[in-house]
């Protein structure tokens, strides 16, 4: 399966007003291919359109709810209509619920649904069209370790990427059958230092957190620039994510005890938080625009990232 140098693609960069999203935007256009970006927030993505603008790259911008699936259509249309073909999508959107699960209200379990798991269905649907049209691309879902492994305080986020998961799965397979050269991908990250964890609804009555180690938003844009030239089946990023893998097929009860030691108290800050603080559940933050988080202190390297884009053995 061959697909197109990135300077000769067109990429379609859904969720990409902060965070992973942006930054993967950012270094597509870098490196030459058209973009259309979209996101809830027109103010964002103005801004990102003009930041990509300002170092001579192509970009577009389409404001959607990917939990409405005319909308997703709409940027898939319109990458279409305005540089005449799509060749790579990539599918970032999620949000984040921190509740236990008896916590936590059908309505708001759906929603988290909606966006990380249905949204991630829609945006498939849309592409899948235009891709076969062409003849060849690549679909690139973001996924997590939580769609390895679920998380206490998640079960919405981690129901949605083991979802995500289960239908990329029957697809890739149901595409090879057809014969037809689209190459499938999950981008597994591990805990990455981007905004999601300001914007997510909590409540455990803090401000939410990853479970330690950090790593950088960059790691993951690299990884998907990387399996959008590379036909690759699962990409994690960061160490942790590999080992935590290798952990969940070697003992689930060994997980489970681990996360009895590490997961509660590691997903909390000490900063206060309410249910009814801003967040993104169902409207987006208007102003953050930013591609990292607020635990850079945390960050550290990624061994692993290299050693499977130079080596193809991880």
């Amino acid at each position: 399966m061959q697909l197109k140098p990135i300077n000769q693609q067109v990429v379609a960069v859904v969720g990409a007003s902060s965070g992973i999203g942006r930054e993967s935007a950012l270094q597509f256009a870098k490196q030459g291919a058209k973009l259309v970006v979209s996101a809830r927030s027109e103010s964002k993505l103005a801004s990102l359109v003009d930041e990509i603008h300002g170092f001579g790259a192509e970009a577009t911008a389409i404001v959607a709810d990917v939990s409405v699936f005319e909308q997703v259509k709409a940027i898939a249309d319109r990458t279409v209509e305005v540089y005449g073909r799509l060749d790579t999508w990539v599918h970032c959107p999620a949000v984040g619920l921190f509740a236990t699960f008896d916590n936590t209200t059908p309505e708001e379990f759906k929603r988290v649904i909606d966006v990380g798991l249905m949204g991630q269905v829609y945006g498939a649907m849309a592409a899948l069209p235009h891709l076969k049209r062409e003849g060849r691309g690549a679909l690139i879902h973001i996924s997590s370790m939580e769609g390895v492994r679920s998380l206490p305080y998640q079960s919405a986020y981690s129901a949605a990427k083991h979802g995500v998961e289960g239908f990329i799965e029957a697809m890739r397979v149901e595409l090879q059958h057809e014969g037809i050269p689209i190459s499938v991908t999950s981008v597994k990250p591990a805990v990455i230092n981007t905004p999601f964890w300001n914007n997510g609804m909590t409540k455990l009555g803090v401000k939410p957190a990853g479970i330690p180690p950090y790593y950088d938003p960059r790691l993951v844009a690299d990884a998907i620039l990387h399996v959008a030239e590379h036909p690759t089946r699962d990409f994690f990023v960061g160490d942790a994510a590999r080992l935590l893998d290798a952990l969940q097929r070697l003992s689930p009860e060994l997980a489970d005890s681990l996360l009895l030691l590490i997961g509660f108290q590691g997903q909390r800050t000490n900063v206060p938080k309410s249910p009814d603080d801003r967040n993104n559940l169902y409207e987006p933050f208007p102003d953050d625009a930013r591609v990292d988080g607020d635990f850079t202190n945390l960050v550290i390297p990624s061994l692993t990232d290299w050693l499977a884009k130079n080596f193809s053995v991880l």
